[in-house]
């Protein structure tokens, strides 16, 4: 799209800033090749400016997807099917992904553990290649030898994790991923206890932090959870409290823990419907996953929503305006609900000063969507218009190029 003035005039019914929980009716959003000049009710474009009526649409700001696997390929066998790629075709399918979340409104995503840093060449391409996401990139997480996502390459005895955290950091990765439990996807190892002891894991979280890196912990069982808040990560994924048979209730050392520092939680929550079956010993343990979040929730814990896409066919790397749906059962608004996913998900990634709302100096990443996603988050699904960084790059469903 081309101007006179170089300025494009967004007009729709409704907007979401990102920040505030109410909605602007009649708004305007003026952009300025990659960024934002000016938004509200009342604004009156310039002349020259080409301007988009949109009709009864809403223009939010882009999803950010906190919690994402490129490397993974939404398949019933995603570990096995990235073993068998070599890395140009792995990077080839991460491609493919990241322009997948893009066409679903996701316009930035922080991959949290990819293989051989295959994530960071990606991030580096994105810049230059507006088809694709903003993308935060942590290289392969780090665990144990055997230990959980050890596949991925980042496996590393507890007494090297120093030297493992500075190799990420000469690397250039923008956060450190750090195993403090098993997983699911790793037979041997188990959600409920810890891979690393507290002062390993807070020579890490040390070693990151000397190097301007924040820290984010995987960790399901409440053990795991509590080491990694003892040791000072910056942020906890999953937080689920679960066991080899069930789930623990949230301890109440976690509560306390959380009222000593700021630390972010990651729900990974969502799953498109249709697209895969989760396990029965998933299905019987939501009751109590939502009711440890909503506790956590109420308590006043800062909360953003990541998706784990990539890891099961019901997570595919749009996801995530499913897991916004999904968000209003552990107690959030639909409005709450978006700003966890918009400028609260931004600030965990460290890019709160430019993504996640929309505001005059910040990036034009933007979704357009037909319909009030304050009363019907179903309208997160009827994606008009997705822009990146000022670039209109999917419209009314079409798949991008």
């Amino acid at each position: 799209m081309t101007t006179t003035s170089g300025l494009v005039a967004l007009r729709a019914s409704w907007m979401f800033d990102g920040v505030t929980l109410e909605f602007v009716p009649d708004p305007t959003v003026l952009l300025a090749g990659a960024s934002v000049v000016a938004a509200g009710r009342g604004l009156e474009p310039p002349a020259g400016a080409t301007v988009v009526d949109l009709g009864a649409a809403t223009i939010l700001p882009g999803l950010i997807d906190t919690h994402v696997h490129l490397a993974f390929d939404a398949s019933d066998d995603p570990v096995g099917r990235l073993a068998r790629r070599d890395d140009a075709a792995a990077f080839l399918a991460m491609s493919v992904a990241a322009r997948t979340a893009v066409a679903g409104g996701v316009t930035t995503v922080r991959d949290l553990g990819d293989r051989g840093y295959l994530s960071l060449g990606l991030r580096d391409a994105a810049r230059s290649d507006p088809t694709l996401p903003t993308i935060v990139a942590a290289g392969p997480p780090l665990t144990t030898p055997d230990g959980h996502c050890h596949y991925l390459g980042g496996g590393v005895a507890g007494p090297d994790l120093r030297r493992a955290v500075r190799e990420h950091a000469r690397r250039g990765v923008d956060v450190v991923k750090i195993m403090a439990s098993g997983g699911n996807l790793t037979p041997g190892t188990r959600v409920a206890d810890s891979q690393f002891s507290v002062p390993d894991l807070r020579a890490a979280v040390d070693e990151a932090h000397r190097f301007g890196l924040p820290v984010t912990a995987h960790a399901h069982g409440r053990r795991p959870v509590i080491d990694a808040l003892e040791a000072g990560v910056d942020g906890v994924e999953h937080v689920s409290f679960m066991t080899e048979d069930g789930v623990d209730p949230v301890p109440a050392k976690v509560f306390d823990l959380l009222n000593r520092r700021p630390v972010t939680l990651g729900l990974t929550i969502g799953a498109k419907p249709g697209a895969g079956d989760l396990p029965p010993f998933m299905i019987e343990r939501i009751p109590k996953l939502i009711a440890n979040t909503r506790a956590l929730y109420e308590h006043g814990a800062t909360m953003v929503l990541g998706s784990d896409a990539g890891i099961a066919a019901a997570k595919p790397h749009d996801v995530l305006p499913w897991a916004i749906r999904q968000a209003t059962a552990l107690g959030m608004t639909p409005a709450e609900a978006l700003r966890a996913a918009t400028s609260a998900a931004a600030s965990a990634c460290g890019l709160g000063d430019r993504k996640g709302r929309i505001a005059a100096g910040y990036d034009a990443d933007l979704l357009v969507v037909d319909g009030h996603p304050g009363t019907d988050l179903a309208a997160l699904h009827r994606v008009r218009a997705v822009y990146v960084r000022g670039r209109e790059v999917a419209r009314e469903g079409r798949k991008l190029p």
